[in-house]
């Protein structure tokens, strides 16, 4: 088994995991991430993650791909159906088919490697801010949301089908639904997409946006080849089609 650490837990600062084998990086981003107010586990493979999973509340974990005895794929598709937390893939891995697959699997963002410590600080504080739940007093405001059926609870970031039966929701899934319901009607680009849920811009070669889509229309969709509901606008972007009612 890899090596564990498991900081204890004595306040309410958000708790990072990072599974990597390279003691270099483990060591760079737990100096960083804890001078920046986190508390910060570490586990060299898939066995010492679970394990640390087990062992408390994480509320963040950083995969690298690389693992010994383990892909790192396949430990996101272990994590997606056990775990509820949010998952960052990071990967020295040049094909862009390994993040993509991530992201098919339930991954909630990617970065690569080298990266630049402050930009996987931004990534990991925007997908925190997804995972909580909204506490302002215009998110309390708003209430439920009604779509073609579908009921969506965004504060308990519950969605409920017409026959009354919970659609589980993974983080980008959810925050993807979020920015379609809040722009019901209009085309939305890809960049347009990607900085309201990650803050930043697509790439040139950014399949992230349509990877969520295409996880969101299996969801909600009666038939995703054929979307009702998120339609493809050529050439553009995505356009929420049903009508949106809030209470």
């Amino acid at each position: 088994m890899g090596s564990i650490a498991i900081p204890p837990s004595t306040s309410s600062s958000p708790r990072l995991l990072v599974v990597d084998d390279d003691a270099e990086i483990v060591a760079m981003v737990s100096r960083y991430f804890s001078g920046h107010g986190f508390e910060v586990a570490t586990a060299a493979d898939g066995a010492a993650m679970r394990a640390v999973i087990e062992s408390g509340s994480i509320d963040v974990i950083l995969l690298d791909l690389g693992l010994p005895r383990e892909d790192g794929l396949e430990l996101t598709r272990y994590l997606r159906e056990r775990w509820k937390g949010a998952i960052i893939i990071v990967t020295g891995r040049g094909e862009s088919v390994d993040r993509v697959v991530g992201l098919e699997l339930g991954a909630d963002d990617y970065v690569t490697k080298p990266f630049d410590l402050r930009e996987l600080l931004a990534r990991v504080r925007s997908v925190l801010r997804r995972v909580q739940p909204a506490t302002d007093a215009s998110a309390s405001a708003a209430g439920e949301i009604e779509f073609a059926g579908f009921r969506l609870a965004s504060q308990a970031r519950r969605l409920t089908g017409a026959d009354g039966k919970d659609i589980p929701l993974t983080t980008g899934e959810f925050e993807l639904l979020q920015v379609f319901l809040g722009a019901p009607g209009q085309v939305l680009t890809r960049d347009q997409l990607i900085g309201r849920m990650h803050g930043r811009e697509a790439g040139p070669y950014d399949r992230a946006i349509d990877v969520q889509v295409g996880r969101l229309r299996r969801k909600i969709e009666q038939d995703p080849a054929n979307p009702e509901l998120i339609k493809s606008v050529r050439g553009a972007g995505y356009l929420f089609a049903a009508r949106v009612n809030r209470s």
